[in-house]
């Protein structure tokens, strides 16, 4: 696994690197060669936010977590990746079997920010790759970069369609009418 280390605001001594390559050293039997982690500690006041992000094979595995020393959130987030990779590793395993994620990067989608009433600023604006997913693939890829929502191409009928994740935790399904 290829990890890439960010430090925004803050310097980052060399044993904290390689504490990052250990704990995410031990993914490195689920993930391949191919694998892709950045890791972006960013100091705000005196709390520290450690955030990884893991590309391998077409999905993504974010989770990120904040706390006064880095270390202790870099353990933290740790955990979490486990706890996702564990909770969809059947699932994980049947789409990568079959191939229907290959290829496919899933890039993160930020909301537009309300300025003023009646007045909307656009911040930033993504191009993302759009493939063939099953409706069950789509929620699998949104509940991987923890998103609330996320756009894809239904399988079955090749329109955009968009899933999000209810507040009764459950999820729904945007068609384009």
């Amino acid at each position: 696994m290829k990890i890439t280390i960010t430090g925004r605001k803050v310097n980052l001594r060399d044993n904290f690197k390689e504490r990052v390559e250990k704990k995410l050293g031990k993914f490195n039997r689920i993930f391949g060669d191919d694998a892709q982690a950045n890791v972006t500690v960013t100091m705000e006041k005196n709390r520290q936010t450690v955030e990884v992000t893991i590309k391998s094979n077409g999905i993504v595995y974010r989770a990120e977590n904040t706390a006064l020393e880095m270390n202790d959130a870099l353990d933290a987030v740790v955990n979490i990746l486990g706890r996702q990779i564990r909770k969809n590793k059947t699932r994980l395993a049947k789409k990568l079997r079959e191939g229907s994620l290959d290829d496919y990067l899933a890039k993160e989608e930020d909301a537009s920010e309300q300025v003023e009433e009646d007045t909307y600023e656009l911040v930033k604006t993504k191009n993302i790759p759009v493939k063939p997913l099953a409706v069950e693939e789509a929620i699998l890829q949104m509940n991987m970069v923890g998103h609330k929502f996320f756009m894809f191409r239904n399988a079955e009928t090749s329109e955009i369609n968009v899933v999000y994740c209810r507040d009764d935790g459950k999820y729904g399904l945007l068609i384009p009418d």
